[in-house]
């Protein structure tokens, strides 16, 4: 498999640069990243949301990207850390047309910020491994989006994985260890909103009755409060009633734990909502910009 370059692009001259005497926590995002046919629906209201996205992460000019995925998981006790300075994207998906196995996202990591990562872990008493891996289609499909060539990025993406299992208080845990490197860094958590599969039909435009409930309830968890009084109320959300159904595993809502978590004490705003058939792709920014 080819790997992909990365290649030189420059801020935009209009851009400001961070007072490096008044340094401030950089936000925290969660993102519904849908799968690769959103690559090519340009009119789907998620598309132009994406490149909202990357215009705003763009202006903060962070020195890099800590993406996290629903589908990059370590161990029940152990995080996975990305430490390749140059990886191939992962298609990690089944039954698309040829051409989204072709696709390319020109990226860099780094083994530097990896290191660091590690380290911070290793002070909150997380254990972690370097490995190197593919960038999954969790990130790269969005950040495609995001980042072309109207909204230039040179800064490494490093991907932190997600715990194995379903424990959303090991990855608040997780978030928070995190935190300390929101001075420099943009920490991205990419997952869905309401993610039914299993009741997913392209030809269904009529939005599932538990969509819309589950989806306002997490609107209402993640902006009604901060701190603890938010932990709990997002605790109480994967033991509603419709919770199995809006995600009959939880892979891809436990992001945003570790986004409530890295984000402690931010202040949550859902930025983009959609609602359609068994999908909720609401995004969220923890912190102003």
């Amino acid at each position: 498999m080819e790997i992909c370059r990365f290649p030189r692009f420059k801020f935009p001259s209009s851009v400001t640069r961070m007072s490096s005497t008044n340094p401030r926590s950089l936000p925290i995002y969660f993102l519904s990243h849908g799968g690769p046919p959103i690559l090519d629906w340009k009119h789907h209201p998620a598309y132009a949301a994406f490149q909202r996205f990357g215009k705003e992460v763009v202006s903060l000019e962070p020195k890099g990207i800590i993406v996290l995925s629903a589908h990059f998981a370590g161990n029940r006790d152990e995080i996975f850390i990305n430490e390749g300075d140059a990886t191939d994207l992962i298609y990690d998906f089944y039954g698309f047309p040829k051409h989204y196995y072709q696709k390319k996202f020109p990226h860099k990591g780094s083994p530097e910020l990896a290191a660091e990562i590690s380290k911070t872990l290793a002070s909150e008493n997380i254990e972690s491994r370097l490995v190197k891996r593919g960038l999954d289609h969790g990130i790269w499909v969005p950040f495609s989006i995001a980042f072309d060539s109207n909204n230039p990025l040179e800064v490494p993406i490093v991907q932190v994985s997600m715990y194995a299992g379903e424990n959303p208080d090991k990855h608040i845990a997780l978030g928070k260890a995190l935190a300390s490197l929101r001075q420099s860094y943009v920490i991205v958590n990419s997952g869905q909103a309401v993610h039914n599969l299993r009741d997913l039909s392209f030809d269904e435009t009529a939005v599932l009755p538990y969509v819309k409930p589950f989806d306002e309830a997490l609107e209402a968890a993640m902006t009604g409060s901060i701190g603890e009084e938010r932990e709990g109320e997002m605790l109480k959300l994967l033991k509603r009633s419709d919770a199995r159904a809006a995600h009959p595993t939880f892979d891809h809502i436990l992001p945003i734990y570790v986004a409530i978590g890295a984000g402690s004490n931010s202040r949550g705003k859902q930025i983009f909502n959609h609602r359609e058939g068994s999908l909720g792709w609401a995004q969220y920014r923890l912190d102003e910009v």
